[in-house]
């Protein structure tokens, strides 16, 4: 990554939030500001343009931008109506692309929101392409990098007992249980990986649990290890109210695959080498 790369990825990272259900999405009135609008009814009809083009594209426009207005006050007792939106990748790259091109920064916003919507264009593409014990080891590489990046994050916060920490997330999204609890459930040896024993959807529930969970404890300044941990479970417990809600099978409820991670690289080194 180069550094106008890098410099583009930074600025329109940092203004990024993330909701309860781990969407990612961007507030109209911080993105004017990076944008370098000064007038938000200039703004504002950029925004139009856009969402003409998501129109025009056949999206829904609810889906892109979410009308979040509020009331804040602008005198003694005087109340106004500030207008702002909630927009997605998606409306934000729409936004950039109908953005005043003499803006650098409207350069740089067409450049991040066309590789980051295209990269997930392509992610979606060769992960469907996959079947279930690629997905799995797939989904194992991203969740040991991400374990890695959270441990960062949660002894950057003041976590001493790791083992703790961890163990608050799992309590959220397993409705309780520990990791030696399933571990013994899924009936594994004494030190055995639990999540070298998932199957790829109970992986990529665990991996959302590790990503918004880094996410959440680095963007909200969390410190202090109880903190640190009652946010990993609350991070757990609303990823679990996420998957009953979608009428999903619990994760304690899946079935345990028959080999576990090491196993299938093993099988797929045997079969390079044979």
């Amino acid at each position: 990554m180069n550094n106008v790369e890098r410099y583009s990825s930074k600025i329109f990272e940092d203004i990024k939030h993330v909701d309860d259900d781990g969407n990612e999405y961007w507030y109209a009135r911080e993105l004017q500001k990076i944008l370098e609008y000064s007038q938000w009814r200039r703004f504002e009809s950029t925004i139009i343009k856009a969402r003409e083009s998501c129109i025009a594209g056949k999206y829904n426009i609810s889906d892109h931008f979410a009308n979040v207005g509020k009331m804040v006050k602008i005198g003694s007792n005087t109340d106004r109506r500030l207008v702002d939106y909630k927009l997605s990748r998606y409306a934000c790259y729409l936004i950039v692309m109908n953005g005043d091109p003499r803006k650098e920064v409207i350069a740089l916003g067409q450049t991040y929101f066309a590789v980051q919507t295209r990269k997930q264009e392509l992610l979606e593409e060769k992960y469907s392409g996959l079947n279930e014990n690629e997905k799995r080891i797939l989904l194992r590489r991203q969740t040991k990098s991400g374990n890695i990046n959270l441990n960062r994050t949660a002894v950057k916060a003041g976590v001493k007992n790791l083992d703790r920490f961890h163990n608050a997330g799992y309590k959220g999204l397993y409705n309780g249980e520990t990791a030696d609890d399933i571990a013994k459930r899924k009936k594994l040896r004494y030190r055995e990986d639990i999540l070298d024993n998932m199957g790829s959807k109970e992986l990529a529930a665990n991996l959302l649990r590790i990503t918004q969970t880094d996410e959440t404890i680095e963007n909200n300044k969390i410190v202090g290890e109880k903190n640190a941990c009652d946010t990993h479970n609350k991070v757990g417990r609303i990823i679990r109210k996420a998957i009953k809600t979608a009428d999903g099978i619990m994760p304690e409820n899946l079935d345990c695959p028959n080999k576990s991670i090491k196993e299938l690289e093993k099988d797929t080194k045997r079969k390079i080498n044979s």
